[in-house]
């Protein structure tokens, strides 16, 4: 689970003097093609195993075409953030990673990232892969896939796809299935599966601008929040939800049949070889639409790198392409972020049917403060979900916690 951000941040001069080093001569702003490399030009990356190999075919291409080194460095993708966090401020680590968008707002405050120029590129990406990498009107990272969750039905025991949570639990009663839907909470709760559950009761987790980025202002309280807890209470009390379920039983029970329906995201479905699935938006509890997060994943620029411009470019001419994204498409399970690999990718109904669910979703907030929410707001969930906490009372003391945290 995404929890708190490290305590130690630069200064606000040294953030903007690492941030600089990203930055292009007047001559060559708003061109994404401006690098020229040269003989000893060298990139050092860092990628995790399961998208080695497709960054490998890239890398190899750059270097072929452009006299480069590329070196690929590979790291468990858990231990990534934190050693970046770590090496960038010192001059060492690389000049890209691979990383989640939802870092942002670590690595921005931390100043170890650099904006790039997607120049004419990026009205090629889907619109919400490159609003969630973008903060303050600067773009930090170029996005290659996405990820959201949805409701996976098995339509051999339902045929059609319910239009509200209570639709969807008597279609499971009709079922004669142990469980009518199966949604992974655990002691410790889990509010990204809950979230579009919680947003069909118009209790968004922060406020949003116009422009779709996030203030830090909490929105999940109040009436609609309440509202929500209460919902929580009633469906642990009906047995419809509950605490027992991990995402192992969860994930092996709809494997065996038990369930008409499993809210999950697009890394369960090798899990369930041989049913016959549909995806479809997560039913509303609440009567607004239920929006889940959508989760980017993509490469940052060191704020640190000597070649900044030759990463850009690495990263424009050779990752946003249909051949690069479309590789790491098929080593991690992720629609591509580059809408004409997506349009080739959505062939499949399945990775079609969660880019579908993706279009009404929400980017998981990138801001600091996010890392104060998470750990109240799942065992609460968790809580009033085993009835071991009156729900109104509960949530409000959440979201005082989570206030006092961020200080506001």
């Amino acid at each position: 689970m995404r929890r708190g951000i490290p305590a130690v941040a630069v200064t606000l001069g040294l953030a903007l003097a690492l941030t600089a080093c990203g930055g292009s001569d007047d001559d060559n702003s708003g061109d994404a093609t401006s690098a020229t490399p040269g003989s000893g030009d060298s990139l050092v990356v860092w990628v995790d195993e399961t998208r080695q190999a497709a960054v490998e075919v890239a890398a190899e291409a750059f270097e072929n075409e452009n006299d480069v080194d590329v070196e690929l460095v590979v790291k468990n993708f858990e231990d990534i953030r934190t050693d970046f966090l770590a090496q960038v401020p010192t001059g060492e680590g690389p000049d890209l990673t691979v990383g989640a968008h939802d870092w942002l707002g670590e690595l921005t405050t931390n100043g170890v990232v650099a904006p790039i120029e997607l120049g004419d590129k990026a009205g090629d990406f889907i619109e919400v892969a490159v609003e969630a990498f973008t903060q303050d009107g600067q773009v930090y990272g170029l996005p290659y896939a996405i990820e959201n969750i949805a409701l996976i039905r098995n339509t051999a025991l339902a045929a059609e796809a319910p239009s509200t949570w209570d639709a969807a639990v008597a279609a499971g009663q009709a079922a004669g299935t142990p469980y009518q839907v199966l949604i992974q909470t655990s002691a410790e709760g889990d509010p990204y599966t809950y979230y579009p559950l919680q947003t069909s009761f118009g209790a968004p987790v922060f406020v949003q601008n116009e422009d779709g980025t996030y203030t830090s202002e909490l929105a999940m309280g109040g009436a609609p929040g309440q509202a929500f807890a209460t919902w929580l209470q009633a469906q642990g009390a009906a047995g419809v939800l509950s605490t027992d379920v991990t995402y192992d039983i969860a994930v092996e029970a709809f494997k065996n049949g038990e369930s008409p329906f499993i809210i999950g995201g697009p890394w369960m479905v090798d899990q369930f070889e041989g049913l016959d699935l549909s995806i479809d938006p997560v039913p509303s509890a609440g009567g607004e639409p239920a929006q889940p997060f959508v989760g980017v994943q993509g490469f940052y620029v060191s704020a640190q790198s000597d070649n900044a411009l030759l990463a850009n470019d690495f990263l424009v001419n050779y990752i946003a392409t249909d051949e690069a994204q479309l590789a790491l498409y098929e080593a991690g399970d992720r629609p591509p972020a580059l809408a004409s690999a997506a349009e080739e990718a959505s062939a499949d109904p399945i990775t079609a049917g969660f880019l579908s669910v993706g279009e009404d979703a929400v980017p998981m907030p990138s801001i600091p403060e996010m890392g104060s929410v998470w750990a109240f707001w799942g065992v609460t969930e968790a809580n009033i979900i085993s009835g071991a906490a009156e729900p109104v009372a509960a949530w409000d003391k959440m979201i005082a916690d989570i206030q006092g945290a961020i200080g506001s």
